[in-house]
């Protein structure tokens, strides 16, 4: 007898547990059925769907870049047939910072200038010219490519060839973004950096502090006032080039108001309730992520007819 479930949710980070717990909520509130996969139960539930006792009409996984046994049971669903908001191989496109930067420059966006540097272990010997690198300013920004999240290994305040030499070292397999440091214009005294999430169709612009970390929500009437309609497109945009159900993405508007995209894709959005992180999300952004993806759930039940 196999049991069916119409979403299953992974996850692994503690923080995520409050989010899991909203998440289910608003899904039992609509008739759908839910089924948590973390550490308590990753074995078990690899061994049901592999002896197709468990089914999972769609699948979110918050869990699979982090530990080997959900990439696993990943790619076991996806032999299933489940339907995956952010499939893995999209992932892995979406957030090589090298290959969005050229990506989005060919799709007509706004991107700091950049070098892209790479591998040590494909190239130990590095030159960069003079020329090139007083093009960046000082400060400049040192990105890895591939690895992702909270700012893992970005320098915000490089000065030299020897700081990227010496950044270089952590990380041998991976490509890095030097980037010149881009400066928000100040509109009646909030700085001009966006975080845009998009989330099942749904385009939510908010207020992202880059000095503080803190979000505030980006009304209506301050769109309008700042002529910041653009911050839809440049998403839409984005979705276009990576095709991700639900990520985010920085975007600043300078004092020149150009519109810059700085943090290209994020596809593992840090989803902590404001009312009890101080750098949280406002709790009505969390909400509405939600409800976005329970609307797209029953949207393609009814396409799919299950």
């Amino acid at each position: 007898m196999i049991e069916k479930f119409d979403i299953g949710l992974a996850y692994v980070w503690e923080y995520d547990e409050e989010f899991i717990h909203k998440f289910e909520e608003v899904f039992h509130a609509n008739n759908l059925t839910t089924f948590v996969i973390g550490h308590h139960n990753i074995e078990e539930v690899r061994e049901r769907v592999k002896e197709k006792q468990l089914q999972f009409h769609f699948y979110f996984d918050r869990a699979w870049d982090v530990e080997e046994s959900f990439e696993k049971l990943g790619y076991l669903l996806m032999k299933r047939k489940t339907h995956f908001f952010n499939p893995h191989k999209k992932v892995l496109h979406a957030i090589d910072k090298a290959t969005m930067h050229l990506e989005f420059i060919t799709a007509g966006l706004n991107v700091p200038y950049s070098i892209i540097i790479p591998p040590v272990t494909e190239k130990e010997e590095l030159f960069i010219s003079l020329s090139n690198l007083a093009i960046l300013g000082r400060p400049f920004i040192i990105k890895p490519c591939n690895t992702t999240g909270g700012g893992i290994g970005v320098v915000t305040g490089a000065e030299s060839l020897h700081d990227v030499l010496y950044e270089r070292k952590f990380n041998h397999e991976d490509k890095y973004l030097l980037q010149e440091k881009i400066y928000p214009a100040l509109l009646e005294g909030k700085r001009a950096w966006f975080r845009v999430f998009y989330a099942f169709g749904k385009i939510i612009p908010v207020w992202w502090d880059d000095l503080t970390h803190c979000y505030q929500i980006l009304f209506e009437e301050e769109i309008e006032k700042f002529n910041l309609r653009k911050l839809f497109q440049i998403c839409r945009t984005i979705y276009k080039t990576v095709e991700l159900d639900f990520f985010s993405t920085e975007i600043v508007l300078t004092s020149q108001h150009k519109f810059i995209v700085i943090d290209y894709v994020n596809d593992q959005c840090d989803l902590r309730f404001q009312s009890g992180h101080v750098d949280g999300v406002p709790d009505e952004i969390v909400s509405f992520i939600i409800h976005a993806a329970k609307n797209e759930v029953l949207k393609l039940k009814r396409k799919f007819k299950l």
